[in-house]
């Protein structure tokens, strides 16, 4: 069975100043270079204390992510999308259209330098996101992520509708979380995703949730307030 799903994070993830996050969503399809140059250069102006906390809405273009557990053999189908090694935590992941991807630059100096605190409050952002589309949701010891159970007449099984995978340098995070809104879900197929090979993965879209990316965005940013606090408008 699933976990129960979190409540709110606990309050050393709201800053003390109520300085608000900045909130953007990129247009288009951003490659993954250019958005982990523009994350190192946004995570490095936050640690000097010359940049607010950011978090950043956008979709990649057709690819798979390596993280630093990644095993060369979950990689299933080496020559079907781009693959890019990256630093975050976490295995092989696929980011592509009707996928909202997260990075969440945030600065923990001011949330309570907890780095599991902060990976539990992400899981209840994503989760509180999905109750407001009637989802139950919740996590998995074990198991890296957010996951819905799924029954039929004689089955059940429990897929995975969002992914999580982070970074802290200077106690500044980077990186983040992608939620699968109407991805194409064969996209998987060229990998074990976060090397879990006896589960699925899911999307809002495939659950019966004929959500848009805008109205995703608004549960995201509802559910974000609750946990982490204010964001710009």
């Amino acid at each position: 069975m699933l976990a129960e799903p979190l409540s709110a994070a606990p309050s050393p993830l709201i800053r003390p100043d109520g300085r608000p996050v900045e909130w953007v969503t990129a247009p288009g399809y951003v490659p993954y270079e250019d958005a982990v140059a523009e994350m190192e250069a946004r995570v490095a102006a936050i640690a000097a204390g010359k940049a607010a906390e950011r978090v950043w809405l956008l979709e990649h273009p057709p690819l798979y992510t390596a993280g630093v557990s990644a095993k060369d053999e979950d990689l299933l189908a080496p020559g079907r999308f781009p693959v890019h090694r990256t630093g975050r935590g976490g295995q092989f992941t696929y980011h592509g259209p009707g996928q909202r991807v997260a990075y969440v630059m945030l600065d923990l100096n001011q949330r309570g330098r907890d780095v599991r605190g902060f990976v539990r409050g992400l899981e209840a952002w994503i989760i509180g996101a999905l109750d407001r589309f009637g989802v139950e949701a919740g996590i998995r010891e074990g198991r890296v992520g957010v996951w819905v159970e799924r029954k039929g007449p004689g089955w059940s099984r429990e897929d995975k509708i969002a992914a999580i995978g982070v970074k802290v340098r200077r106690w500044v995070s980077f990186h983040g979380i992608s939620l699968n809104v109407e991805p194409e879900l064969d996209h998987f197929g060229g990998i074990v995703p976060c090397g879990i090979a006896e589960h699925g993965v899911t999307s809002l879209v495939d659950l019966g949730v004929l959500a848009t990316m805008d109205e995703a965005d608004a549960a995201l940013k509802t559910s974000f307030r609750q946990v982490f606090g204010a964001v710009e408008t």
